[in-house]
């Protein structure tokens, strides 16, 4: 799926009438152009399917795999997302990665840019934790996999119920990640 940035600026222009404002006036003269070209960058991964998303990053390397045991964590990668009910921020979103080790390893700026670019769509946290999930399988061959999301949602902070110090955490599991504490631990930063 390509951004359509016409279709955007159309839609914005609509918007800003629908608000009650002038379009044409100084300020808002440009802003279908800079939302359409920030949606382009922000939606980036609506481009992209997981299976697209594991090939982009999907470098791995056998040298210096351990054994069975070793676990690998990747903690506070920062990302945000635009939540598919309100088109809302989410925000302050931290998340940490971790897996086993099936014979080889994904480079770990890899990790990041996944969890980067799986915030670039239209997400709920929940899914994103899943999306992740699903490409570090894919490209680590592991089954073993844990993703814990802690992060802030603007429909809840800057609107509706306004709880400014509500954050979300959900937690994604597989394989050994979900039966055995220590690696849940270690995952969650315990």
């Amino acid at each position: 799926m390509a951004i359509d940035k016409e279709k955007i600026k159309y839609h914005i222009r609509g918007l800003l009438e629908a608000l009650g404002d002038n379009p044409d006036r100084e300020g808002l003269i440009d802003t279908p152009e800079r939302v359409a070209r920030m949606y382009e960058e922000v939606f980036e991964g609506m481009n992209y399917s997981n299976d697209d998303i594991a090939k982009m990053f999907g470098k791995t390397f056998n040298e210096g795999v351990g054994s069975r045991n070793d676990i690998v964590v990747v903690k506070d990668i920062e990302i945000f997302s635009y939540c598919e009910h309100h088109l809302a921020l989410m925000y302050d979103m931290t998340v940490n990665v971790g897996y086993i080790p099936n014979g080889k390893v994904i480079g770990l700026s890899k990790i990041a840019r996944i969890c980067d670019m799986v915030g670039k769509r239209l997400q709920l946290q929940e899914r994103i934790g899943l999306d992740i999930a699903e490409i570090i399988q894919k490209v680590t061959n592991s089954e073993d996999v844990g993703v814990y999301i802690k992060g802030c949602h603007s429909c809840m902070t800057a609107r509706g119920i306004k709880k400014n110090s509500a954050i979300t955490e959900t937690l994604t599991l597989r394989g050994r990640f979900e039966n055995e504490t220590l690696l849940q631990n270690r995952l969650c930063g315990n």
